[in-house]
């Protein structure tokens, strides 16, 4: 049979594994990041019945332009991130990841480069191979902050077409201040300039405010957030980025027609008549975030402060080999290869519960 490696491919392509964790049928799943809350009755109604609105209308092309969702982001934005921005400043895409794609096929490519500080989102790397994008590691601190010094000589040096920001972190959970961000940008003005990209993916998480009110007066600056983890929604699949209205026009160039469905535009809507639902699960996954963190410190383990939905801990002499542990107590968790160490999403107190139970025998069995 043919190979994958027998095929024409791209060179960077070759030898590459494509992005994904295990998908295991387990008692307690917490390696996806994903809410652990299902859709309240009332918006899987609301939902249905938008739905059918569009399936009356789906022989026509959907809304090209996203011009109703585009407003309703901008709202949400305005009301929970600290800037009023525009349907003007945001565009939607299938995912965040579409997002980053867009940003990378517009201000990336073919003998141009990007810089992410790493471990972090390892989208961000794949996603710039993809496009044809050269890929910059850059240097973070031992406690997984960035290391700004660093961070601003490497960009001066390399000059980088696109700089990712991550915001919560992912897989480490660690947040980015202000200072940073600005830093960094200055950075990269002065080196190219750059286009920066924050990736808020987990913001609504956050003990820290949005990172948004930062894109006011700086062109070059953009905010990508995703509806997939604070509105429940990863099978939606709905991102989105606030920025200036040029960058907008700009991914337009770059963008499939109608990529956004009929469906996926009205699923959208819908959830977002119910945020403030939504958004007191985030609380409670907060509260279970905190107390993931504050316990599995009691037991022994060495845990990363976390803004996100999830927590890293270790460490592991053999994080896989802790991993498959807690995989053999009925818990998969994520093991991201960041040394010693794995990421466990907060899921309901009940699954917190079982997870915490077998770390305590996973911590037995390192100690004896």
């Amino acid at each position: 049979m043919t190979g994958i490696d027998d095929l024409p491919i791209r060179d960077e392509l070759r030898g590459k594994s494509p992005y994904g964790a295990p998908q295991l049928d387990v008692p307690v799943r917490l390696n996806t990041n994903e809410n652990p809350y299902p859709l309240p009755e009332p918006l899987v109604e609301r939902i249905a019945e938008r739905v059918a609105e569009a399936a009356r209308q789906l022989n026509r092309y959907p809304d090209r332009d996203a011009v109703e969702l585009r407003t309703g982001l901008a709202h949400y934005l305005t009301r929970t991130a600290g800037l009023a921005v525009g349907p003007e400043q945001v565009w939607a895409a299938n995912g965040s990841n579409e997002v980053l794609q867009q940003l990378l096929q517009t201000f990336g490519g073919p003998g141009r480069t990007a810089i992410g500080f790493e471990p972090s989102y390892s989208m961000h790397a794949l996603i710039s191979r993809g496009t044809g994008t050269g890929w910059i590691s850059g240097p973070r601190n031992d406690d997984f902050t960035i290391d700004v010094e660093a961070a601003c000589q490497v960009i001066a040096e390399r000059k980088p077409d696109v700089v990712f920001i991550t915001s919560p972190n992912n897989p480490t959970g660690t947040a980015v201040g202000a200072e940073t961000v600005l830093a960094l940008y200055e950075a990269a003005q002065a080196a190219k300039p750059s286009l920066v990209v924050v990736d808020e993916a987990y913001a609504e998480f956050s003990h820290r405010p949005s990172l948004l009110p930062l894109i006011e007066g700086r062109p070059h600056l953009v905010l990508s957030r995703t509806m997939s983890k604070a509105f429940g929604a990863a099978g939606l699949r709905l991102g989105y980025l606030a920025a200036d209205p040029a960058v907008v026009d700009a991914v337009q160039l770059v963008r499939l027609p109608y990529h956004l469905s009929a469906v996926t535009q009205a699923t959208a809507l819908a959830a977002l008549e119910h945020t403030d639902t939504l958004l007191g699960y985030v609380d409670a996954l907060k509260t279970e975030r905190d107390r993931l963190v504050r316990e599995l410190r009691a037991i022994g383990c060495d845990v990363t402060d976390s803004d996100a939905n999830f927590v890293q801990f270790g460490r592991f002499e053999d994080a896989h080999a802790a991993w498959q542990t807690l995989l053999d107590h009925g818990v998969l968790v994520r093991d991201n290869g960041v040394p010693g160490r794995l990421r466990v999403t907060a899921g309901t107190p009940t699954e917190n519960d079982a997870f915490l139970d077998a770390v305590r025998e996973l911590m037995k069995e390192k100690s004896a």
